[in-house]
């Protein structure tokens, strides 16, 4: 299991919000839905004012970026 990955968090979704992150994940071509998930966070965060880093790897699709030692840095860090 990735390290910086550590915390599982399950979410219970309607059958359209499946849908939903489902087309946003084909239409962005991304391998899996929790990348797709984590990208749909990373986009509300950004909208909020967070720094948020996008990648290309599906381990690439985080929400908050790291710092020294693998520490999640917030804007404001």
């Amino acid at each position: 299991m990735n390290e910086l990955r550590a915390e599982r968090l399950q979410v219970m979704l309607s059958p359209d919000e499946l849908t939903a992150v489902d087309d946003f994940r084909f239409k962005h071509r991304m391998p899996t839905r929790a990348a797709a998930v984590r990208e749909l966070l990373r986009i509300g965060l950004s909208g909020l004012g967070l720094d948020a880093k996008a990648g290309v790897k599906s381990s690439d699709y985080g929400v908050l970026d790291r710092g020294p030692e693998g520490r999640t840095q917030s804007a404001e860090d």
